[in-house]
């Protein structure tokens, strides 16, 4: 009996300490685990927190917070508007990096009038093939702001703007080599040849300079907020009606020296042949848009 008692406890104190030990040691390793995971800290991260502290542009400590004022763009189906106003640009920056004197001599053409019809002319007619890419590229640029325009004025062009910004491009190259063939035809017609050839000059010189001025407008327009973007849609509206004033003030000036005419068959040749087309084509395009007459 006393035995028994005797060793009762040593049994009970056994397994106390055999379900001790476990737990103790496992509780060791769990520190031990837990004071390596603490004490190792990454070389890139001491450098990093150190240079925060130091650097006085990553250190952030005591300054005003300052806010991203380009966020990221919404709506991620407009990627390729990226993309393509990104196009245009390197078109440009090609065009003036490989002709720069073109590029200088056709804005000194635009600037001074008399120089041009003199001296500048003969050297912008020589030069056929940066003539061309620069009509190429007003072709493109008022093709693509014809649609960024729609865009802005909440015109439904999401769906179709695979076929609408082509549609464009090539409807104003249409209507530009149409105007260029007939008026080559009334300068064998009637005989004014030379006429006929400085009124192309000013048309496609004031064109040019209206491709290369839309450029900054077709950045504006596609990636800038609302508000900006159709006050910068106005101002470029304004641009292009004065242009296009300067063009008609330079035009009725050259035919006056081989034509005699009032003003007012002028003012119905502007009505006739290029308002008229204009309000025509934009009126297709409104009822093709929206279905409304």
């Amino acid at each position: 009996m006393m035995i028994c008692i005797s060793l009762a406890p040593r049994a009970q104190s056994a397994d106390t300490s055999s379900k001790v030990k476990p737990d103790s040691s496992q509780a060791a390793a769990v520190f031990a685990q837990d004071s390596t995971k603490a004490v190792r800290v990454h070389m890139y991260d001491t450098v990093m927190a150190q240079l925060a502290k130091t650097n006085r542009y990553f250190n952030t400590e005591g300054k005003a917070l300052q806010y991203d004022i380009n966020p990221v763009r919404p709506d991620p189906q407009q990627d390729w508007l990226v993309y393509l106003v990104g196009g245009v640009l390197l078109l440009l920056g090609i065009i003036r990096t490989t002709y720069l004197k073109y590029f200088s001599d056709l804005f000194r053409a635009f600037l001074n009038p008399t120089l041009s019809q003199r001296q500048l002319k003969d050297q912008l007619s020589q030069s056929p093939f940066p003539n061309f890419l620069l009509n190429a590229f007003f072709v493109v640029s008022l093709g693509l702001y014809l649609y960024l325009m729609m865009y802005r004025l909440n015109y439904p062009t999401d769906a179709i703007a695979w076929m609408l910004i082509p549609g464009l491009m090539l409807l104003v190259g249409i209507i530009y080599a149409v105007k260029y063939i007939v008026l080559r035809f009334c300068g064998w017609l009637f005989g004014n040849e030379d006429l006929i050839d400085a009124y192309v000059f000013i048309l496609y010189l004031i064109n040019k300079i209206l491709g290369v001025l839309l450029a900054p407008f077709l950045v504006i327009l596609a990636f800038c907020e609302p508000q900006i973007a159709v006050t910068s849609l106005y101002i470029s509206v304004f641009f292009i009606v004065l242009l296009i004033v300067y063009r008609y003030v330079r035009s009725y000036s050259l035919v006056r020296q081989y034509l005699s005419f009032s003003k007012l068959h002028f003012f119905l040749y502007l009505c006739a042949f290029e308002v008229v087309p204009v309000l025509i084509i934009t009126k297709v395009l409104l009822i093709w848009l929206t279905g409304n007459p």
